[in-house]
């Protein structure tokens, strides 16, 4: 019969002998092997986080050969005109300095404050190529009015143009990025480019105005314009260009003695003609550093819109390519920065910067061996000049800035 509780339990423990101690009732993970802590994994680099310090790179070098060059192509008119040597070698020196320092500032900034800075970059612009025109403040040479300042410092406000046009058109193309909104867009960054080269024409300075068309036209490009308006915007420039340059006698004497600088070698043509002899003079491997016999008065702006021409004589077809090589570089490496940009303004900013630096290299080569018309542009990091490298400079720390800020690729574009 039931009394409704349990019987005593049959599991009986074993006895102990004496003097030892119970062993503990055995674990479900006793007898396994204990499990590893998981071991990290490396950090992953974020793409694209190489392309700053290959940009740097690429900048360092370039300066680092200008300098040599600049000492080369300069000593034989510093000794004429100053009595040493070092004189125009000294000033490159100092402007260097300032640049990499501008560099080194503005790539700590956040390139998105420059979108504040864009209408007084380009209010201040305007100012400084007005009072360019005014007689008594702007400082002539070799025909042009482009300088303000005193003696030997003087600064080019349309490099300044260059940067403020830049900034001041990604920033309203960034802002109106669609249908009616980008056309207004389009026609805002059209008369910014308007107003900026009629002022740069009035110095006159045709180079220059042919790389801000550059510039607008590449952001145009970037922000997504309709290819037909871009095929009907770059034809319109080439044409504009062209009527330009058959406007003023000495720009059409010079577009003239392009198609063939031998014609009139000892005039129109001459520049061209020494800066030809004096790069085939190095053929392959050049005449040697120091070596080059153009600047000893043959060639004209032997350090300044002609050092490549130098370059070619005293390093050859080698060290003309490697320059070469060297801008090719930073364009692609400027192309992927500006993809990689974490907003469109980035994109847009990225695109007009990596244009200004190519272009100018490219008229500037192009012009010295004979394959554009000479329109006196200097080349990017390589030629003397002290206002066009400190902003050109302060325009690569704003590049670096965005390929800091890269974005990283989605999970399914990483896979």
């Amino acid at each position: 019969m039931s009394t409704g509780t349990k019987g005593p339990s049959r599991t009986r423990s074993r006895p102990t002998a004496p003097g030892r101690s119970a062993a503990p009732a055995p674990t479900p993970t006793q007898g396994r092997s204990p499990r590893r802590p998981p071991t990290p994994k490396p950090p992953r680099r974020r793409p694209g986080s190489g392309l700053p310090v290959l940009l740097a790179a690429i900048v360092v070098t370039l300066c680092v050969v200008g300098l040599m060059m600049v000492l080369s192509a300069s000593s034989v008119q510093a000794l004429r005109e100053y009595g040493t040597s070092w004189m125009f070698f000294r000033r490159q020196v100092i402007w260097v300095a300032l640049g990499i320092g501008m560099a080194l500032l503005v790539v700590r900034v956040d390139y998105r404050h420059w979108r504040r800075l864009g209408l007084p970059i380009m209010a201040l612009s305007l100012v400084a190529l007005v009072a360019v025109l005014v007689p008594g403040v702007g400082i002539s040479a070799n025909g042009s009015t482009r300088w303000l300042g005193q003696g030997s410092w003087r600064v080019q406000p349309s490099e300044l143009a260059k940067l403020a046009l830049l900034v001041f058109s990604a920033d309203l193309l960034a802002r109106l990025d669609s249908g009616p909104r980008l056309r207004s867009a389009t026609w805002g960054a059209l008369g910014a480019f308007g107003l900026l080269g009629l002022l740069v024409m009035l110095q006159p300075d045709m180079g220059t105005t042919l790389i801000l068309g550059s510039i607008t036209l590449a952001v145009l490009f970037a922000a997504g314009v309709p290819l037909g308006q871009m095929a009907s915007l770059i034809g319109a420039s080439a044409v504009g260009a062209l009527i330009i340059g058959l406007i003023e006698p000495y720009r059409r004497d010079r577009l003239l003695s392009f198609r063939n600088p031998w014609a009139d070698a000892s005039n129109t043509g001459y520049q061209v003609v020494q800066s030809l002899v004096g790069m085939g003079t190095g053929r392959v491997t050049g005449v040697g550093v120091g070596a080059s016999r153009a600047k000893w008065g043959f060639l004209p702006n032997a350090h300044t819109d002609f050092i490549f021409a130098i370059i070619g004589e005293e390093f050859g077809l080698i060290g003309s390519l490697l320059v070469l090589l060297l801008f090719s570089v930073l364009a692609v490496v400027g192309v992927l920065i500006a993809l990689r940009a974490p907003d469109r303004f980035g994109t847009l900013l990225a695109g007009g910067l990596t244009t200004w630096v190519t272009a100018q290299a490219v008229i500037n080569m192009g012009a010295v061996t004979g394959l554009l018309p000479v329109t006196g542009v200097p080349l990017p990091f390589v030629s003397f000049g002290g206002s066009s490298l400190v902003i050109l400079m302060a325009a690569m720390g704003i590049l670096g800035n965005i390929a800091l800020q890269s974005r990283s690729p989605s999970p399914t574009t990483a896979a």
